[in-house]
């Protein structure tokens, strides 16, 4: 009896812990959707709202409403974007759906609630800084595994039912749409500013999401192959994978090596390429993001 009742009870602690990564992954993922939404609720009072810029979709919309009847921007957005949630929900998923929701209800409450006073009433500087601070905002809640609702929904929603019209393609109509009427009922000042301030959010909230990365992958094509995948597995102590690859023109196959660096170690493969063979034929590319043996790991 007693022994089968320690059995239940390492089974319920080993339970326990391989629970635990997941648990410590979701409290991880809400953290960053709840300071996303604070950067990103917070850019609007402290740039966007004093200069009536519309960073286009649905908060574009709302801040077009402010500036016409002092409706609240976060407000009138989440009751705009609570009848895309009821018709999305099934779409989404359930638990993508419920993130989304909690990041736009924070998103939206942070506009109104936050006691933050304009940081300037200059356009270009609010187009600047408010687009630095809502793609920030919207790059961490996308990492948490949500989105702050609006026409995201809508165009996933328009590429499910009609696949030809890309997601892209359609933010980007939702979007010029939102700018030009802008432009109409606000100023055509305000709609360049605003184009800004879309461009900027949209380039922030990529580098958040990929990440910031000084890695390279190298693409070297050389006769003396073997030697320099030698040298840099030995100096430089770093992994080399061989591709198999043929050249069109004499139809010879000869490995192409791909080894991925930091950026500070471009100069010692150069180097290692240099003594090896002059002639030899390399691509040097970005590399977003490494993940594996010597980068960062999956679970970081």
């Amino acid at each position: 009896m007693a022994r089968k009742r320690c059995y239940f009870m390492v089974k319920s602690l080993r339970s326990a812990f391989s629970k635990r990564p997941a648990a410590a992954e979701r409290l991880f993922s809400y953290a960053q959707i709840l300071l996303g939404a604070l950067i990103g609720g917070a850019a609007y009072p402290l740039f966007m709202t004093p200069n009536s810029i519309a960073p286009g979709g649905i908060t574009g919309i709302a801040t077009i409403l402010n500036h016409l009847f002092r409706w609240p921007v976060g407000t009138v957005t989440l009751l705009l974007n609570l009848p895309l949630f009821l018709i999305s929900y099934r779409a989404m998923g359930r638990i993508f759906a419920f993130r989304s929701l909690v990041a736009t209800i924070f998103f939206t409450l942070f506009i109104d609630i936050l006691p933050l006073q304009p940081m300037t009433t200059d356009p270009l500087l609010g187009a600047l800084y408010g687009g630095v601070m809502l793609g920030c905002g919207l790059g961490l809640i996308m990492r948490g595994g949500a989105t702050s609702g609006g026409s995201d929904m809508v165009a996933k929603m328009v590429n499910k039912r009609f696949q030809f019209i890309s997601t892209g393609s359609f933010l980007f109509a939702i979007d010029f749409a939102v700018v030009v009427s802008a432009g109409f009922l606000i100023g055509a000042t305000e709609a360049l500013y605003a184009l800004i301030c879309i461009f900027l959010s949209a380039k922030v909230m990529d580098t958040v999401i990929i990440g910031f990365s000084s890695n390279k992958a190298c693409f070297i094509i050389s006769s003396r192959w073997q030697e320099i995948s030698d040298r840099i597995m030995r100096d430089m102590d770093r992994g080399v994978t061989q591709l198999t690859a043929r050249g069109a023109y004499t139809g010879t196959e000869r490995p192409t090596l791909l080894c991925v660096i930091g950026r500070s170690e471009i100069m010692a493969l150069k180097r290692i390429l240099r003594e090896e063979d002059e002639k030899a034929f390399v691509i040097i590319v970005e590399a977003h993001e490494a993940i594996g043996d010597g980068f960062t790991h999956l679970t970081d």
